[in-house]
């Protein structure tokens, strides 16, 4: 007997170990769509600030609501989250939100908008978040670090201020190449881990100021202010050539610094420093993402088969020693305007935009490259690079060839650099879509666009 329920001691101790390392959510991390690098949602989890959109999932990617965040930040400081009636009409007394929004209305760090509503299920954005943040954990501090699409303000209450004092408190660090994007989307993973550095020093990030350009003084005892006007206190100066690496460009003075100075300086005392003539780096934009979905045919997403080709791009161009500025590496929205002016406010030195096609003629198919005849001296050059990635593009994809088109789409059209918008087929057309949601023919058309830069660098160094 004894033998026996040792036996089936074994037996259960063997079975409890297969189902620990076949589970698809281990003890180590609590949903099967996250990974060991996520440290920021584990903590928060084990510590019961935050709970998954069901039982093995998180949802990383998914976007964050108002009544989330302001769950997730009261959880975070321990407020009261007793459900109950808020001041919103739009606030259900039921709502699992209920309690944590009417304790951080209340404490000051959440408001409604001007009808009166909350709307909880409106999605937050980066912006949002700054200001959420700041309030909520009482940031004073701020420093001498901008983004190039933050505009200075000396306001209590700007957006300025905000993503200031959360970046100088080691809260968030910029998307990349000196953007906040405070108008993108904010979603589980990113706020995640905004939270988790806002409550435990060890997940804080530094931030490093990116210089976007290297300027030079044109005149002798040139005043480094404090401030973007000559209502600012001097805080240094410069001699004529001595050169002041920029970190943004607005209204007339640039932010940066000179040696161990930091400050503002008058862009009309400034001149750019040249860059080398074989420079080469590119903008890659896929087109189209977060809450633009693009075509939607065929069971494809646009969006989605634009970021995969584009990542692709990024990939084989670096292989090539070419620099690649991405305008986004996630499933994330920038409107028209910011993808055009990217390239330039970057260094770059040419702009390409992936999309794919669609058509009410579902037997309309194959691939195009268009480019913008603005009467400038980009107009050739946008011209050649759109010849080149034809060339390669059809043939790779083997289908159509409809060629090169002039048009006026403004990530093109309003482009201070040479840039080119392919087509790589059409999701409307069956073939095509089976093409575009394809790896293989993905990775086909990403060599193609890749090869076909390539050419036209070649041909641009010997203009």
């Amino acid at each position: 007997m004894k033998k026996f329920v040792l036996l089936m001691m074994s037996l259960l101790l063997a079975f409890t170990a297969f189902l620990s390392t076949t589970s698809p959510v281990s003890a180590s991390i609590p949903f099967r769509d996250i990974t060991s690098t996520d440290h920021e949602i584990i903590y928060l989890y084990e510590h019961g600030y935050i709970a998954g959109t069901s039982s093995t999932t998180y949802s990383p990617e998914m976007a964050v609501t108002r009544e989330q965040a302001a769950t997730m930040i009261g959880r975070a400081l321990k407020l009261d989250g007793t459900l109950r009636a808020t001041s919103f009409p739009d606030v259900s007394k039921s709502s699992y939100a209920s309690g944590y929004i009417d304790s951080a209305y209340k404490a000051g760090f959440i408001s409604g908008y001007p009808d009166g509503t909350f709307k909880p299920r409106e999605i937050m954005t980066r912006g949002e978040m700054a200001h959420m943040l700041s309030r909520a954990f009482k940031y004073s501090a701020t420093s001498a670090i901008s983004f190039k699409d933050v505009p200075y303000s000396a306001d209590a209450n700007s957006l300025y201020l905000a993503v200031n004092k959360i970046a100088t408190n080691g809260v968030a660090a910029g998307t990349g190449n000196g953007y906040f994007s405070p108008k993108a989307e904010l979603n589980r993973r990113q706020f995640a881990m905004f939270i988790a550095r806002a409550i435990n020093p060890e997940f804080k990030v530094s931030f490093e100021m990116p210089v976007i350009d290297t300027y030079q003084s044109t005149v002798d005892a040139l005043n480094i202010r404090k401030g973007p006007s000559t209502s600012y206190s001097i805080v240094g100066r410069m001699n004529k050539g001595d050169q002041f690496k920029v970190y943004g460009i607005a209204n007339g003075w640039a932010h940066g610094a000179f040696g161990s100075v930091t400050g503002y300086v008058s862009t009309s005392y400034l001149s750019k420093v040249p860059a080398a003539s074989d420079s080469r780096i590119m903008v890659i934009d896929p087109g189209h993402g977060g809450k633009d979905p693009g075509a939607v045919y065929n069971g494809l997403q646009e969006k989605n088969v634009n970021l995969s080709v584009g990542l692709r791009v990024e990939s084989k161009l670096k292989a090539r020693g070419i620099t690649v500025l991405m305008t986004r590496r996630t499933d994330v929205f920038y409107d028209l305007d910011y993808r055009a002016a990217y390239g330039a406010q970057n260094g770059a030195d040419a702009f390409v935009s992936i999309h794919a096609n669609s058509n009410a003629n579902t037997t309309v198919s194959g691939s195009e490259t268009y480019y913008s005849s603005a009467l400038d001296t980009r107009s050739e050059h946008s011209k050649q690079l759109a010849t080149f990635i034809q060339n390669r593009l059809y043939k790779a994809m083997n289908h159509n060839n409809r060629g090169v088109k002039d048009a006026d789409f403004r990530v093109i059209d309003k482009n201070p650099l040479p840039a080119a918008l392919v087509e790589l087929g059409f999701l409307t057309n069956t073939s095509d879509a089976a093409k575009l949601g394809n790896a293989t023919y993905q990775d086909a058309a990403a060599q193609a666009i890749a090869d076909g830069i390539v050419d036209y660098y070649n041909w641009r160094d010997k203009q």
